[in-house]
């Protein structure tokens, strides 16, 4: 039996009287592609938010490779092999895509002073290049990211998250704000870094998304929250017939 690559058990955190996660637990396997899903207010960002280390659960565990990495900094998780993309972007306007990528990966690499007076590319520059191609940002590989439109500049922040080739890379809403006639191709991307990888292995993602088309079409199970808690896990079929989730959420 395969290990899961992610494991979250009882996962718990409040603020005050209220409850934002209520005992999550679930599991993600290698090469796995896994959507959370649920009203604004379920607990889905404060859910990743401690699987990153950037809040502390109140309660439960959350392994790595079988390995136990609750409340582990960011960066820690990072050098383990955890990327992320936020809700917001992340990009570097005033550098060109190619110096974004490269910068990303330098931080994988040692500390901000190594960052800012390392070499031209720190050896990254082929990296960088490869992973321009693959996401099909080769045409604006030497502009500046502040110049591009908004969901260009989600392609290069998703890429910013892949130079570290991550074992895991946790998407917060990657298609917010996203023009429609290119969330199709967001979803093409992710489906070949998943079935395609450079690294020679499957790239495994966890995903935060309202787009319920996006998520269907794109994820091998589904978890659902509501009020910070699981209401259901099933592949996209499962979900769609689950009649909790439709009175709960695709109902609404």
């Amino acid at each position: 039996m395969r290990m899961p690559l992610l494991k979250v058990t009882d996962l718990k955190k409040s603020y005050g009287a209220i409850q934002a996660v209520g005992g999550v637990s679930f599991e993600v396997m290698p090469g796995e592609i896994f959507g959370v899903i649920g009203p604004n207010g379920s607990g889905k960002t404060t859910l990743f938010n401690s699987m990153l280390g950037q809040i502390s659960p109140d309660t439960g565990a959350i392994e790595l490779h079988g390995k136990t990495v609750t409340g582990l900094s960011p960066l820690e998780l990072s050098r383990r092999g955890v990327g992320r993309t936020f809700q917001t972007l992340q990009v570097f306007g005033k550098m060109t895509v190619r110096d974004n990528l490269i910068v990303a990966a330098q931080e994988h690499q040692g500390s901000m002073l190594t960052r800012i007076f390392a070499p031209c590319d720190s050896g990254l520059g082929t990296k960088a290049d490869a992973l321009i191609e693959q996401f099909r940002i080769g045409h604006v590989a030497n502009q500046l990211a502040g110049t591009l439109s908004y969901g260009q500049q989600k392609l290069v922040d998703i890429a910013m998250a892949f130079m570290a080739e991550p074992d895991l890379v946790l998407l917060d809403e990657p298609c917010a704000g996203v023009n429609p006639s290119l969330v199709g191709g967001i979803s093409t991307l992710l489906k070949d870094l998943n079935r395609n990888p450079r690294s020679g292995k499957k790239a495994s993602f966890v995903v935060i998304e309202h787009n319920m088309d996006f998520v269907m079409d794109l994820c091998h199970r589904i978890m659902v929250m509501v009020e910070g808690r699981v209401l259901a896990i099933g592949t996209p079929l499962e979900i769609r017939g689950n009649k909790a989730v439709l009175d709960a959420y695709l109902g609404n």
